[in-house]
């Protein structure tokens, strides 16, 4: 009688985050990581106790000043003892079922590459329909075969092979309060406008009117925003501002250039 063949070895992963002051939610963070083989942080100098917290949830800590957001990840990534690697943010957690996937993923890999389903936490809610979710985002990668943008703000992965859906969540739970949302939202409109003006973009009162219409019937009807009551409308028509506010301040630095 033939015996059944042994199970595929799963290839080992390295977690990967970076952090700066990130002490509030780190714990279940890296309470989440503990299926990974190893967990690397790093960090840009925090002054709240994040480094004796990562180090007590056996994390290696690696000191590197802020290089931008994509810059900073690419430069986790490269710390990572393993090719497989997970990049997850301070304030998000791995679900038990979204760590089964990777796990399952990781025995026989498909693909290089693997995007998560991100649920964000927002006014007290999570979000599940409109922009806040399936908010894709591409995590769990073979370094040899995908990287991270160079963007100092919405930075996304880069890669040239196919990608692979994963089942589970990943929760994004800022806790943070909606004016420091907002402040924060003003801070990535103004980056993603002054990076759009060095690429040589432009933006005129077509795009700057009609860009949140667009984005509120987008997201708040046909994917069904509505469906996540006060928290949706609210945060529909905030991304409809972020994009008004990154249109008018391309053209504020188009003004100020004279091109």
């Amino acid at each position: 009688m033939s015996s059944a063949p042994p199970p595929a070895a799963t290839a080992p992963l390295s977690a990967v985050l970076i952090t700066q002051n990130a002490a509030h939610s780190l714990p279940s963070c890296l309470q989440s990581l503990a299926f990974a083989d190893e967990i690397v942080v790093v960090d840009s100098g925090s002054s709240d106790g994040t480094v004796a917290l990562a180090e007590h949830y056996g994390a290696r800590v690696v000191h590197q000043e802020w290089l931008g957001f994509g810059r900073q990840k690419q430069f986790a990534v490269s710390q990572a003892r393993h090719d497989w690697v997970f990049c997850i943010d301070a304030d998000e957690q791995v679900t038990p079922a979204l760590a089964a996937a990777i796990g399952a993923a990781l025995q026989g890999p498909r693909h290089h590459a693997y995007r998560v389903a991100r649920c964000n936490r927002f006014m007290g809610r999570y979000l599940r329909h409109g922009e806040g979710y399936p908010d894709w985002n591409l995590r769990l990668f073979h370094r040899g075969h995908a990287r991270w943008s160079d963007d100092a703000v919405h930075e996304h992965v880069l890669t040239g092979e196919s990608v692979g859906d994963l089942a589970g969540d990943l929760l994004h739970d800022s806790a943070e309060t909606l004016d420091s949302y907002l402040a924060k939202q003003n801070r990535y409109t103004t980056l993603a406008a002054e990076a759009a003006h060095r690429a040589g973009k432009r933006a005129g009162s077509g795009r700057l009117l009609l860009s949140p219409l667009f984005r509120f019937i987008k997201f708040y009807l046909v994917r069904r925003g509505f469906l996540d009551g006060l928290p949706g409308l609210v945060h529909t028509l905030i991304g409809c501002t972020n994009s008004f506010a990154k249109y008018a301040k391309m053209i504020d630095l188009q003004r100020r250039s004279g091109r």
